[in-house]
């Protein structure tokens, strides 16, 4: 059984506030791993392409080493700030501060897959492109294989902390929205309480 009652909209904050910078402390973590992640492999394909590209002798292998290491010299810049960001960003924020960002980093992982899909279409092309034009054929499948390489890797790491983010929304944030509606005034909050079952019966059956 639950019952109904009014709270201004800053007692509300009050309330959830340790709820909030849990789920922001929780989703701060996430961010991190996820930025450690995509350092790592940034990293790893850096030094591997780059003694790739040392070592390798000119022509498509080489291409594709020279390509990664310029690409994951981008992925080292983003994740990095990434990182550091997520590091230091307070998580005591408003509820609708957290609502906020936590709509814009799941925009932002999905609109990155997107972008991911042209990259990985584009390897397609230089690799089209590759069979046509004998002169630049190395250089284009090179480069072709490294993007579709790069940009199916970027594709499941976006797609994957996207869903990561939504699940830990639902799990943790939704319910705590569930429990609020505006009132009939539209200047208060209503806050859904559980109450127990004694108290239940004592208001319905009063003694007398």
């Amino acid at each position: 059984m639950k019952f109904l009652l009014f709270f201004p909209i800053l007692l509300a904050h009050v309330t959830f506030a340790q709820p909030l910078k849990e789920f922001n402390e929780e989703r701060l973590k996430t961010d991190e791993r996820l930025m450690l992640t995509l350092g790592s492999w940034s990293v790893a394909n850096f030094i591997g392409g780059g003694i790739g590209w040392a070592v390798t002798e000119k022509g498509e292998a080489q291409y594709f080493h020279q390509m990664n290491v310029l690409w994951n010299t981008v992925n080292v810049g983003l994740a990095l700030p990434g990182y550091l960001k997520a590091k230091r960003a307070n998580p005591e924020l408003s509820l609708a501060q957290t609502i906020t960002e936590q709509h814009r980093n799941e925009k932002i992982f999905l609109f990155n897959a997107g972008l991911d899909l042209m990259y990985i279409s584009a390897g397609v092309i230089l690799r089209s492109e590759a069979k046509t034009n004998l002169e630049r054929r190395d250089q284009f499948n090179g480069f072709g294989n490294s993007l579709l390489l790069q940009g199916g890797f970027l594709f499941l790491f976006d797609l994957t902390a996207h869903a990561i983010h939504n699940r830990h929304r639902k799990e943790k944030l939704s319910p705590m929205m569930d429990r609020l509606s505006m009132s009939s005034t539209g200047i208060g909050l209503k806050w859904e309480l559980d109450v127990p079952r004694h108290v239940k019966e004592n208001r319905t059956n009063p003694i007398k």
